[in-house]
């Protein structure tokens, strides 16, 4: 059974707070669906820098899949370890 969050980026792009909640989400879900609104650049090139972006900064280890404007990112299971 997949337990999924939904998440929507949009002009002001990857903040703070996104990635707050987006870690706090990840504990009690293992993949979360984000939206990327048409008020942020829409090219694939920008999604993929942006879903790359994610993954280092949660503080779990996951992967990302694109599927048209969506970010798909699935949590592995074991947390990072801090250096």
């Amino acid at each position: 059974m997949i337990f999924e969050g939904k998440f929507q980026i949009g002009k002001k792009g990857i903040t703070q707070g996104a990635v707050d909640s987006i870690n706090l989400s990840f504990k009690t879900h293992t993949q979360l669906r984000i939206s990327v609104l048409k008020s942020i650049e829409r090219s694939k090139g920008k999604i993929k820098e942006m879903a790359e972006e994610l993954c280092d900064k949660v503080e779990f280890p996951c992967n990302y899949k694109i599927i048209g404007f969506t970010i798909i990112l699935r949590k592995r299971s074991k947390k990072k370890k801090q250096s």
